[in-house]
């Protein structure tokens, strides 16, 4: 029979002290609202008091009558002073959260050097704070700041910290790994001696990724007996970051049979993930395990061959129960069950023995081996596959662009691109201005089709990435180029190469256009005087 795990999700207040990661309060309660849809236990929404954002996340969430217990975090009182007269502790209260996190020391050496007091009042701060929330119908769980660092240093007195916390009444003992030093045997070996020392205690387990074993304790504590983990999504947090959650949960869920949220609410794992991910504006590891775009994702031709006819072959799990998705990618390692597995999932009938079908294979290995990268532009390829399949329709004739860059003394540079198209039989010639020549010509591309295209007006480019594929070549190198592009329904990327970064781009812009106009026909207005050129840019 399965062990319940309680989850304990500190992303809003842990993982916002990671670098480069800053939420507003309504970034804060989308959070919350996906985290307690993903049906985590506990959710930390920061300091209250210590600013305006998590002063106003404290005041607003409660509208949001989420099932996941709102948790304030703090410290225990000063030394010297008492609970009731404790600022900190009493903005704890005033927040209206229903539970709070106290941290306080167990390693001698930070009471004497941080704290600068003696061991016998770190004990009465940490029992006096607690008593004191516990007064006020607030469930506790006492976060043990470095605790195993303390537990090697001097464990008598670690577990003494322990002790005054649990007789205090706290609900939950949470043993923190802040530094990240610690291994996995000696997790397991220590939170085993405590399970014995402090029978019936409630042990919970924190820990941080500097040697990269956050999950590693994390699933170490628990097979020792811990069953509250904290941790955040994607292992946002202060320096390497904290435990990964989308990692815990289901190794803890799908490989240890411990139960820690509905198998309906694992597969949203991936979608929360990648929904946290966009909020925190953070890019996503493609490897992230589990969750990340290419943790399903093959390559290599044998590979392909084999999970078509059995996915168990290469795949630990079934992406699906993470809601994640297999991916099948193509490249210059691609065999033909790449191929034809793409075709598939496009709904295309290739047939392997047609001399068409190995032509357009050995067609995408010549583009691979100049730059192109399909597996990083499902759009770009889906559009080569059906060309070859006689799908495409024509939609528009690109004839000429221009470009003019202006740069004068103290003032701004300009650009400017003009475009020149041919729809049906009608000439269309725009220019427009941009922040930057791509942006130019992104608009004038606009601007010359939106009128017989109005789904145009629904698109926007969301990514822009550069990359010199030949740097000895310095500034005459071919690059390749990757747009992202997004409508109100889909996502999708398309890929450029070229010696010239603006022909680059405009590879990737026209087959990015095309790929929104997909299914869509030429304007009837210009179907009677359509020619027989096909609106493509030649790769």
């Amino acid at each position: 029979m399965s062990k319940s795990i309680s989850i304990f999700d500190t992303t809003l207040r842990d993982g916002t002290q990671g670098e480069g990661i800053s939420l507003s309060a309504d970034d804060k309660l989308k959070i919350a609202r996906k985290l307690d849809e993903l049906g985590v236990h506990y959710i930390e929404g920061g300091i209250p008091g210590s600013n305006g954002k998590d002063i106003e996340f404290f005041k607003r969430v409660q509208q949001l009558n989420l099932n996941a217990k709102i948790t304030a975090f703090g410290s225990t009182r000063r030394k010297g002073s008492t609970a009731q007269e404790d600022a900190n502790l009493k903005r704890i209260i005033e927040s209206g959260a229903q539970a709070a996190t106290l941290v306080g020391k167990s390693w001698d050496f930070h009471v004497h050097t941080a704290l600068q007091t003696t061991l016998e009042e770190n004990l009465a701060m940490i029992a006096d704070s607690i008593a004191y929330l516990k007064q006020q119908q607030m469930e506790l769980v006492f976060d043990a700041e470095h605790f195993f660092d303390g537990y090697k240093n001097n464990p008598d007195y670690a577990v003494s910290v322990l002790r005054a916390a649990k007789d205090a009444g706290a609900d939950w003992l949470t043993l923190c790994d802040t530094n990240g030093g610690t291994l996995p045997h000696e997790v397991y070996e220590i939170v085993s001696r405590l399970m014995i020392e402090l029978e019936g205690a409630s042990i919970g387990i924190h820990t941080h990724n500097d040697c990269e074993l956050a999950v590693a304790n994390t699933l170490s504590a628990v097979q020792a007996g811990a069953r509250q983990v904290q941790g955040t999504m994607n292992g946002y947090g202060e320096r390497c970051g904290n435990a990964n959650l989308c990692s815990i949960i289901p190794n803890l869920q799908l490989k240890l049979d411990y139960t820690c949220i509905a198998d309906e609410q694992l597969a949203q794992l991936t979608n929360t993930a990648r929904y946290v991910s966009e909020i925190a504006n953070v890019h996503m590891p493609i490897n992230q395990p589990y969750v990340g775009n290419a943790a399903f994702a093959h390559k290599g031709g044998i590979h392909v061959s084999a999970i078509l006819r059995d996915s168990r072959t290469y795949e630990h799990i079934e992406p699906e129960r993470v809601g994640n998705k297999q991916r099948i990618l193509v490249s210059e390692l691609a065999g033909q069950s790449n191929i034809l597995s793409k075709a598939k999932e496009m709904n295309l009938e290739l047939n392997p023995e047609n001399e068409e079908t190995k032509q357009i294979i050995g067609k995408i290995k010549d583009l691979e081996h100049q730059g192109y990268q399909f597996e990083g532009a499902d759009a770009s390829l889906e559009l080569l596959l059906r060309e070859a399949n006689g799908e495409l329709s024509e939609l528009f004739v690109f004839e000429s662009f221009k470009m003019l860059v202006e740069k004068n003394a103290g003032s701004a540079v300009v650009s400017e691109a003009f475009v020149k198209l041919r729809i049906g039989g009608q000439s269309i010639y725009t220019a427009a201005e941009g922040n930057g020549p791509v942006n130019a010509l992104d608009n004038a591309l606009r601007k010359a089709l939106v009128e017989h295209y109005p789904s145009l007006r629904e698109m926007h480019l969301s990514d822009y990435k550069v990359r010199v594929l030949d740097e000895t070549d310095a500034t005459a190198s071919k690059v390749r180029v990757l747009i992202e592009s997004q409508n109100l329904q889909d996502t999708w990327s398309t890929v450029g190469v070229s010696a010239n970064v603006i022909e680059a781009s405009w590879e990737a812009l026209v087959d990015s256009i095309r790929y929104a106009l997909l299914g869509q026909k030429l304007p009837a207005h210009n179907q009677a005087t359509a020619s027989g050129t096909q609106g493509i840019v030649n790769h």
